[in-house]
């Protein structure tokens, strides 16, 4: 289970303070589609990047399975990170000179995952997402977004994180496969039991998810 409790983030500019997030507390429970939606300047990216362990918050608590990674220090939260925190982007991140199965295998790598069971794992995660055996060899620039992002995906998934974040993941694909990968998202999170949250502008899809918290001005709003 997430759960966050009066997450603040502020920012000084010589003597003016700005809560980019305000005291903001929730929980999501495990094996959950979440998704967090808003205007530009809400708050969103901000709050993500707290719940990724990317940023550290003015005073607040992160708990993933009971664990405060808000009062980790930086080596421990790296480590952290890597183990159990996947994230997908809008952009899709994946590295251009490595193919699909190569892509997911990475994060296995540095997590230092018996070799014998990387190859495994990876070929499992691509035919989840739908990614055929002929594509899961090709590069990025060799498929198509949505196939990108399935890739990307399968990426995230591959330390068997408790959580997933999700930043605009559909953002640069039309509104059918921008659909196909939320509800690959959704099936995701039960049949890995893991806990996915997803930032969107899409209120029609957002509110397809489990739960749909609501920014504004780095507060929830109801």
């Amino acid at each position: 289970m997430l759960k966050v409790t009066k997450l603040q983030k502020t920012f000084r500019s010589g003597d003016t303070e700005f809560a980019a997030v305000g005291g903001v507390s929730f929980n999501v429970p495990e094996g959950q589609f979440a998704s967090i939606v808003g205007r530009s300047g809400s708050g969103k990216t901000t709050l993500l990047s707290l719940l990724g362990g990317l940023d550290k918050p003015t005073v607040g608590t992160i708990e993933i399975d009971g664990q405060d990674i808000a009062a980790m220090n930086d080596h421990a939260l790296i480590d952290y990170r890597c183990r159990a925190i996947g994230f997908v982007f809008q952009s899709y991140n994946l590295v251009p000179n490595l193919t699909a199965l190569e892509n997911v295998l990475l994060p296995m790598e540095f997590a230092r995952v018996p070799k014998s069971q990387r190859l495994e794992r990876a070929k499992q995660l691509l035919d989840q997402v739908g990614l055929t055996d002929d594509k899961q060899h090709r590069k990025p620039g060799k498929l198509s977004g949505g196939e990108q992002q399935r890739v990307a995906i399968a990426r995230a998934l591959a330390n068997k994180p408790k959580l997933i974040l999700a930043d605009e993941p559909t953002g640069n694909l039309d509104s059918q496969t921008g659909k196909m990968i939320f509800d690959l998202l959704h099936n995701l999170a039960k049949s890995e039991n893991t806990t996915i949250i997803v930032v969107t502008h899409d209120t029609g899809i957002a509110g397809k998810t489990d739960k749909t918290f609501r920014l504004q001005d780095g507060k929830l709003r109801k």
